[in-house]
């Protein structure tokens, strides 16, 4: 059972009734149906974003993460950070409330600058570790390209794979392009040399990723997540006392 219902889903959001529904089938169709985990959204605001803030895709993420947010938290609404070369903020979107939420974030945060993975998942390890939530975290970590440190983002990765938390990379971008060579192999480090389990996934949403249907694109971002669960319940991280990884 969804943590809201569709009744509830309709009166506050009725725009998100249909990335609702076909994040259910998703979420049934990979195990996933009644599981309750904390939802994060991590948005790239570096320089080269610029484009995806003006029309709308980055809205559009942040709408269709709050639709399968609906159906594993309660509350009915989703942290967002975002980050460049620093945090430039952290924020909600609620079903209530996210029409334009995104750009009316963004537009007073001024400069978009470089990129930092680490950083955004240093505040997001934060936010959960200080929330006491007991269920597991599930964090999409949205960006363009590579990070400014690969060093910083690979240890925090190997760190954080001792906590409750998944996290879930998309690409923006040419699918071909060479700076998402790392997160590829980001996605790919060994388990257990370099983490205790294989806490992440990554694929790519293309130039135009509205263009994703909501049925593709919720496949595509939970399809990692039941193995983590398994792998994270065998090794005592999901259940247990979080301890911190920064």
């Amino acid at each position: 059972m969804a943590a809201i219902s569709l009744d509830k889903v309709l009166e506050a959001a009725p725009a998100l009734v249909g990335a609702y529904r076909s994040a259910g089938v998703s979420l049934r169709k990979h195990g996933l149906d009644g599981l309750r985990a904390a939802v994060y959204l991590v948005v790239d605001h570096s320089g080269s974003m610029r484009p995806y803030y003006r029309d709308g895709t980055v809205q559009a993420l942040a709408e269709r993460v709050l639709g399968l947010s609906a159906h594993l938290d309660d509350d009915g609404r989703v942290p967002v950070v975002f980050f460049s070369t620093d945090v430039d903020a952290v924020a909600d979107i609620e079903l209530g409330a996210h029409e334009g939420r995104m750009e009316r974030i963004a537009a007073g945060l001024g400069h978009m600058g470089r990129t930092n993975y680490h950083l955004a998942m240093d505040a997001v390890i934060d936010h959960y570790l200080d929330s006491g939530a007991t269920d597991p975290a599930f964090v999409v970590f949205q960006t363009d390209g590579g990070p400014t440190s690969r060093a910083a983002a690979e240890r925090y990765l190997c760190k954080a794979a001792r906590l409750p938390l998944f996290w879930q990379f998309v690409g923006f971008g040419d699918p071909d392009g060479a700076q998402f060579d790392f997160l590829r192999r980001l996605d790919e480090l060994p388990v257990p040399a370099t983490r205790v389990v294989d806490n992440a996934g990554f694929f790519h949403a293309g130039r135009d990723p509205r263009r994703v249907s909501d049925d593709a694109l919720y496949d595509r971002l939970v399809a990692e997540f039941p193995h983590w669960l398994m792998a994270a319940r065998a090794a005592g991280i999901v259940g247990g006392d979080p301890e911190r990884a920064g």
